[in-house]
């Protein structure tokens, strides 16, 4: 990736100096592996740090120096949790992998990171969502989102070899964490999803855009967005909401939450457990007070 790129107006205000750390940063994140989306936030945060020291060497900073930037990122400049998180391990991967200096850590007060429920939909709301899509391919995209529990980037990863009809299982590979898994083909799925192959007939991928190679992201998001509005539902909420939707109506079924962190591929269970505080298969038999006057 060419710092020159994405700093287009910005990466000449850099000295020489650390321009050529930019660009080694870049190298060794590419000869990790790193994603993509992880190699342009890495290389973002790094720049915000660059910017600020001008035409200080950062070769040259101490833990201490570091210390400090960190708490004007806090404490000035109101950054949050995620934000800091993010900007610590990219700033330590520099020093550690690129510098191969000892590993560093840095004693920050993080910012509280409020407490948030998944947004979901109910299963009427889903059903009439999927009711104002007449585009079979659309419709396909968003049964398969919520049916298998998908984040957007793993249904337009998904390739045509990929789908094992004879077990109805799906591979979703190299996926967040560059995981791969196995998720389960709705059996109500088949029928559209043959009638879809034969009339579209995709060459690698599954879903593929007008002129090959995968369908972009934000056309998913915005299929699902007009869906949303013709459906007359009111709640803010992105596509993503469908996976958080397969998992709180799984839950609400009774299957088992260790089953569903594996559908899901989340490293650990208690990012699963997080629908348990959202299903109303218990909460809505609690009779209220006011009910017994």
């Amino acid at each position: 990736m060419d710092p020159k790129k994405y700093f287009p107006t910005k990466f000449h205000l850099l000295s020489t100096e650390n321009q050529l750390a930019l660009q080694k940063f870049i190298v060794q994140l590419d000869l990790k592996a790193y994603s993509q989306n992880t190699i342009k936030t890495y290389v973002s945060e790094l720049m915000h740090l660059l910017l600020i020291l001008k035409n200080k060497p950062v070769n040259e900073l101490s833990k201490e120096r570091l210390k400090d930037y960190f708490l004007y990122c806090v404490r000035d400049l109101k950054m949050g949790e995620r934000k800091i998180n993010s900007k610590i391990n990219a700033i330590k991967f520099y020093f550690e992998q690129v510098l191969h200096q000892e590993k560093m850590f840095f004693d920050i007060p993080r910012p509280k990171k409020p407490s948030t429920l998944p947004k979901l939909l109910s299963k009427a709301e889903v059903t009439a969502i999927f009711s104002q899509v007449n585009n079979p391919k659309h419709l396909l995209i968003l049964k398969l989102c919520y049916g298998m529990g998908l984040r957007v980037s793993e249904i337009v990863g998904i390739e045509i070899g990929h789908i094992d009809s004879d077990r109805m299982l799906v591979l979703i590979s190299a996926a967040k964490g560059k995981k791969d898994r196995y998720v389960t083909l709705p059996d109500s799925i088949l029928p559209l999803l043959r009638d879809y192959y034969k009339n579209y007939k995709p060459k690698k991928y599954l879903f593929e855009g007008q002129y090959g190679g995968k369908y972009s992201v934000s056309s998913v998001q915005t299929i699902f967005k007009r869906a949303l509005k013709k459906a007359k539902i009111h709640k803010y909420v992105g596509v993503h909401s469908l996976r958080h939707s397969y998992a709180t109506h799984l839950i609400e079924n009774g299957v088992d939450i260790r089953l569903i962190q594996e559908l899901l591929g989340h490293n650990s269970i208690k990012t699963t457990q997080i629908y348990t505080h959202v299903t109303f298969n218990t909460k809505n038999q609690v009779k209220s007070p006011l009910d017994t006057l």
